[in-house]
């Protein structure tokens, strides 16, 4: 019995999965294996029989990650990605507004949420009636909506960004608009972090990511302590007291990015637990410690809600397609604009504006 669905271990189901097996051995048991695999043949064997690809958060588990994901990444480059398939059907292995997200670029395709549930404390901290009275307060100011909103918020931005470009974004917009304000919604953690980087103004909104808010500063110095020699990199939706305590800060790309330039002994990623054993199969070198922070909303998403998500076509998003064209207008925009000079980096220590936000 695989995960509840009937489909047996047998020698050709290990001889299919053997590249993933390979990829998790260190951290799924054999006994797990022998009941996870058949699934994912079989998950693998439904792609192909209904014309679909599974996009695969960095913060899957390994099985899904490895095991049945087609495009690997964060989230606007698994939607990106997904844009450029052929396929018919997306299953999104992340949480709702990533599927909207992708339902957005790719119009014209199936897109599937396993578990409609799968949701986003920053997400669900901010509505598009939220943004049109923030542009009533605000007005003539332009709107930078971080991606992790909702296909309604994204509606009401002027342009998208990611944890990767904010900066990049922040300037672009007020130097279009010719203003010396922009309005960055809706994570404050990121806010701050971007406004000690730019003499921009910045006016936040007080969402926060549920995973990241909860890392400490002082945990940070124990840890520090107690690993001298480790390499700390934190998320830019941590708040700014542990950016300024870590060695690097950036999006989940970006710290993939650094852990495979310097190579590292060990390090200490202030993110999802499951990244750091989504990123460790290719670092076999480094030494990955905790701690980490489970996304509830993330873990809803399981192998068995995949297959049925495949067998059944459910459970289909949809975008309204007046608000799915002014979202696709704001993440293009954001896409049109050249890579930054230096992605993800947020030097706060030695920033060199130490200013705060402004709260809506």
């Amino acid at each position: 019995m695989a995960d509840g669905a009937p489909f047996p271990f047998t020698p050709a189901v290990e001889a299919e999965t053997a590249a993933a097996w390979a990829k998790v051995k260190d951290r799924i048991t054999p006994l797990e294996w022998r009941m996870q695999a058949p699934l994912i043949a079989e998950i693998n064997r439904m792609k192909r029989e209904k014309d679909a690809v599974i996009l695969a958060h960095n913060y899957m588990t390994p099985e899904i990650f490895h095991g049945v994901g087609d495009y690997v990444g964060d989230s606007l480059g698994l939607a990106k990605e997904a844009a450029k398939s052929d396929a018919s059907i997306i299953v999104q292995a992340g949480v709702h507004f990533m599927a909207e997200t992708s339902k957005i670029l790719c119009p014209d395709k199936t897109v599937l949420i396993p578990d409609p549930r799968a949701g986003c404390s920053l997400a669900s901290s901010i509505t598009g009636a939220d943004v049109r009275l923030i542009k009533q307060r605000y007005p003539g100011l332009p709107v930078v909506t971080y991606v992790n909103t909702t296909a309604d918020v994204k509606g009401e931005t002027d342009v998208c960004c990611t944890s990767a470009n904010a900066v990049q974004v922040v300037e672009y917009v007020a130097k279009e608009w010719g203003v010396d304000r922009v309005i960055l919604i809706p994570d404050v953690f990121l806010a701050r972090n971007v406004a000690r980087q730019t003499e921009i103004k910045i006016i936040a909104w007080q969402g926060k990511c549920m995973v990241h808010e909860r890392f400490d500063a002082n945990d940070i110095r124990e840890l520090r302590a107690s690993y001298p020699d480790a390499q700390i990199l934190a998320h830019p939706e941590c708040p700014p007291e542990v950016i300024a305590e870590a060695d690097f800060a950036g999006s989940t790309a970006a710290m993939i990015d650094i852990i495979a330039r310097d190579k590292p002994a060990q390090v200490i990623m202030l993110t999802e637990c499951s990244m750091a054993s989504n990123v460790q199969e290719a670092s076999p070198g480094t030494q990955f410690i905790g701690p980490c922070n489970l996304c509830p909303h993330m873990k809803r998403i399981s192998l068995q809600k995949i297959y049925e998500s495949l067998r059944d076509g459910k459970f289909e998003v949809t975008v309204d397609p007046a608000v799915a064209e002014r979202a696709r207008a704001a993440v293009q925009r954001m896409i049109d604009l050249p890579p930054p000079v230096h992605p993800a980096r947020y030097d706060l220590v030695a920033a060199a504006h130490h200013v705060d936000v402004e709260l809506i």
